[in-house]
């Protein structure tokens, strides 16, 4: 519901922001706010082509725009396309959460080079505070108000929820067939998400099998599928990951030895289907972790070196977050024990699939 004052008109938001999957599905806590703030739906402006896949069906989104993560501005056209979205907005608000400082950096050039008044734009400039969550700063800058317009014309709608995404119906049938046709339907389904960032291609794999601090490593999945089948023998437990995860995830089905695990590849709208009627799910601290948390969906999170303070899910209605490692306690995720992901994932409330 708009908060906007009667005697003021309302604005279209655009936050820019060039995050990955997991920062940007915290971003829609935001971007429900700056929605019912404005009165109007936001334009996201991001460096993953991903991001219309993850904001399809949000009605805090009108569109997305795809910058290049690392290319200068002007070497491509989507620049030119993007200051037009600017303008046309004007005079809505611009908030900045990019809070790297090289792309921080580009997106003030790039407003600058489009004469983008400085009086609409509003900066986060930082990230969290000393044991501030990730959200709550980008709700901070949610709830600040350019210098050209009047706060008191577009108060805070009231508090802000936690992230959510959105499945349409063709998805959630999809879901449905796929289920029928693998004999799950109406078994509980425990989803199991090993791989992170660095495991969606075969070059950044070979770091995830170094020096990594979210890598886990094999014998304790092994160790620890064993026990969850133990104790729910009429689960479908399912090693789920990207198309491109696929080699990674046979590798590890073959390491771990359960004949009863199975494996899946699917793309981000057919996981979110999924992750709505799934019972559990047992991760990696990465963006799919953000991403059950926001589906509902009952999950547990391995932390690395991130402090859960500061990046774990929150849960939509419905969901449980249950973190494990994480600073002070450890600072990689080798260092986490099996037996504390299996508690913690004893401990999450049951959910039945639907």
């Amino acid at each position: 519901m708009s908060s906007v004052s009667t005697s003021a008109r309302a604005l279209q938001p655009v936050v820019m922001l060039f995050g990955r999957v997991g920062d940007m599905i915290m971003l829609t806590s935001a971007l429900s706010l700056l929605h019912g703030r404005f009165g109007r739906p936001c334009q996201v402006v991001g460096a993953g082509p991903w991001n219309r896949e993850l904001y399809r069906g949000n009605p805090d989104v009108e569109r997305c725009w795809t910058l290049p993560r690392h290319l200068p501005l002007p070497v491509t056209g989507a620049w030119l396309a993007v200051l037009g979205a600017l303008r046309r907005s004007a005079p809505g608000p611009v908030y900045v959460a990019e809070t790297m400082p090289r792309q921080a950096a580009r997106i003030r050039r790039l407003l600058r080079m489009g004469g983008i008044d400085a009086g609409r734009c509003e900066f986060l400039e930082s990230g969290p505070g000393e044991g501030e969550h990730y959200i709550d700063a980008l709700l901070r800058l949610a709830v600040r108000t350019p210098p050209m317009l009047a706060a008191a014309d577009y108060p805070p709608p009231g508090p802000a929820g936690a992230p959510r995404l959105f499945t349409l119906e063709a998805e959630r049938a999809a879901c449905a067939t796929l289920l029928r046709e693998r004999g799950w339907t109406g078994r509980p389904l425990v989803l199991i998400q090993p791989g992170t960032a660095r495991t969606l291609s075969a070059r950044s794999r070979k770091r995830w099998r170094g020096d990594n601090d979210r890598s886990w490593p094999v014998e304790r999945w092994r160790e620890l599928l064993h026990a969850v089948r133990a104790r729910r023998p009429q689960a479908v437990l399912i090693l789920r990951g990207a198309l491109s995860e696929l080699p990674l995830l046979r590798e590890m089905h073959a390491a771990i030895g359960l004949g009863s695990l199975e494996i899946l590849g699917l793309d981000l709208r057919a996981s979110f289907a999924l992750m709505e009627v799934a019972e559990s799910m047992i991760t990696m601290d990465t963006g799919m972790a953000h991403a059950a948390a926001a589906c509902g969906l009952p999950v547990a999170v391995i932390m690395g070196s991130n402090p859960q303070s500061r990046v774990l899910p929150r849960a939509a209605a419905s969901g449980t977050v249950s973190g494990v490692g994480g600073p002070p306690v450890t600072t990689r995720a080798d260092q986490i024990a099996v037996e504390a992901v299996f508690a913690a994932w004893c401990a999450l409330p049951a959910r039945r699939s639907a």
